[in-house]
């Protein structure tokens, strides 16, 4: 069984799987498509984090990838739809770093409220800019989150906290927290916030959500943050309502094209604006968010390849089967149609195949089916089984 692992992963990933046996191919940066799939030959596992692209050319030829885990929250990287076709569940760590992100957005809201990035310039270039022009506490101002998930909503609370009076706007409905107050459209929330920050989702739909209408709308001398996916946001857009001052700071942490590796060259419209600051996708990178997710994500890749444990995938039926020791445990994913699962176990009556446990779940069009039996599977019954016209992967993983 062999794993690689890019985009610097933390290494408590490196660990778990070594100690389960696993080869570990450990990469500091991302690779493109061409080079990814020239990677994945003979690879079982693939984690990732936000920059490599899993798309349906890649799965395609990786003939061997069994799961992909992304050391991070979002999965919109993957071609979820073409993974799953493939019977390759892809895990997420949707929690692990919320914190950090809220902690940051927090942070770079009070660094544009007191205009520190230029305090910071000065003094560094030599002069001693003290005075409160433009300068201002968040308590009392208004917060708009965009996105009222598990990010949004955390901030909503973190923000209350330090006295900010926050409105959310959501598509889908969401309980308010604490006295968090809900908008019903996007433009009620511009209306009314001094402080936007996104925390949409990166689904393509998404692309170019917030453009020049939007800058336009927003009330004057407000704030932006984009935390979430860089292509949410027109960044010209962005920069011509900085410069005309509609806008008075803006905190980006995430950008149409990054590089690949870190110390790679970077250029972005928002470079040289004051009170704009910018940072390198680092909203979940804190060292403890790092090795949380690690833990996590490459815990759940090694439950599935161990015990054929699917809790927690985004693409795929999620199945946790208590294995009983001595047990053989068979999985089996397979076309969601009628009668499959009578057929699974009609081979085995027919082979005297006695099943101690059976798990099945479906999602879309594809199902599983896990089954513990308390017999050896003898060669002709795991042939027949793979030879069913639904089924889509057979392993046995004990």
């Amino acid at each position: 069984m062999k794993a690689l692992l890019l985009e610097n992963v933390h290494p408590i990933a490196v660990s778990l799987l070594r100690e389960a046996g696993i080869e570990v191919d450990h990469r500091r940066g991302a690779l493109d498509e061409d080079e990814l799939a020239a990677a994945l030959r003979g690879v079982q596992l693939l984690g990732i984090r936000s920059t490599t692209q899993v798309s349906e050319r890649v799965l395609a030829q990786a003939e061997d990838l069994l799961a992909v885990g992304a050391f991070c929250i979002g999965t919109n990287q993957v071609d979820l739809a073409a993974a799953a076709h493939r019977a390759v569940p892809t895990f997420n760590a949707p929690y692990s770093n919320t914190r950090s992100v809220v902690e940051l957005a927090l942070a770079e809201i009070i660094v544009m409220a007191r205009r520190l990035t230029e305090k910071d310039r000065a003094l560094h270039d030599g002069t001693w800019l003290k005075d409160a022009k433009g300068s201002h506490e968040i308590r009392g101002r208004r917060l708009g989150i965009v996105g009222y998930g598990n990010i949004g909503s955390q901030l909503s609370v973190v923000a209350e906290m330090l006295g900010m009076e926050v409105y959310y706007h959501d598509i889908q409905d969401r309980l308010a927290l604490g006295n968090a107050r809900r908008c019903d459209s996007l433009e009620e929330l511009l209306d009314i916030a001094e402080c936007v920050t996104l925390h949409v989702d990166g689904r393509e739909s998404n692309a170019g959500f917030f453009g020049r209408e939007q800058f336009a709308r927003m009330r004057p001398r407000s704030l932006f943050l984009n935390l979430a996916r860089g292509f949410l946001v027109d960044e010209a857009a962005l920069r011509e309502a900085l410069e005309s001052g509609h806008l008075a700071g803006a905190a980006v942490d995430v950008f149409p094209t990054e590089p690949k590796v870190s110390g790679d060259r970077f250029t972005s419209p928002l470079q040289g604006l004051p009170n704009v600051v910018l940072t390198p996708h680092v909203g979940g990178s804190t060292e403890e968010a790092q090795e949380d997710i690690g833990r996590f994500v490459a815990g759940k890749l090694r439950d599935f390849v161990e015990l054929g444990t699917t809790t927690l995938a985004v693409n795929l039926p999620q199945l946790t089967l208590q294995h009983v020791p001595g047990d053989h445990r068979l999985t089996h994913f397979h076309r969601n149609t009628p009668g499959v699962l009578a057929k699974v176990n009609q081979i085995l009556a027919t082979h005297g195949v006695n099943i101690g446990g059976q798990l099945l779940g479906t999602q879309g069009e594809i199902g599983y089916v896990v089954t513990d039996v308390q017999s050896e599977l003898n060669e002709r019954a795991l042939a027949e089984l793979q030879a069913l016209p639904e089924t889509v992967r057979l392993r046995v993983v004990d």
